[in-house]
């Protein structure tokens, strides 16, 4: 069953060597395995795989496609701030009080997004209360 399975994101590149460098150069992730220049495989310290993959229809999704759980989101988004990463405000989400970029959800704690160099929407977040 589909519950004992494990479970990845694949992530859309419009340029995969844009995609690569941003990755590496922001991110600061190493792909730990690449396919024939069509595919990225990366996989986080704390054991999560998931893919970057060349496509024509990449950051077309309006939603987030990828979401890291942190310890500092503070550090995290002052950390990409200064590798020029810009964070995304929506203002227009019910329940959600904006503190800057960061926002607070009352009992599911607190996010910040931002748009990877393709265009795709990425998210950083904090279990908890809201701050």
């Amino acid at each position: 069953m589909l519950s004992s399975s494990r479970v990845e994101a694949n992530i859309p590149a419009a340029d995969l060597k844009r995609a690569r460098d941003f990755y590496a150069d922001v991110l600061g992730l190493t792909p730990t395995r690449e396919i024939d220049g069509i595919a990225l495989t990366y996989r986080t310290d704390a054991g999560t795989t998931f893919n970057v993959y060349e496509t024509e229809f990449a950051g077309r999704a309006g939603h987030t496609i990828a979401q890291w759980h942190v310890d500092d989101l503070d550090a995290e988004v002052r950390d990409l701030k200064a590798k020029g990463v810009v964070f995304e405000v929506y203002d227009d989400m019910p329940g959600v009080r904006w503190d800057g970029e960061i926002a607070s959800m009352e009992g599911m704690g607190r996010a910040a997004w931002f748009k990877d160099s393709e265009g795709n929407i990425l998210c950083l977040d904090q279990e908890g209360g809201t701050a």
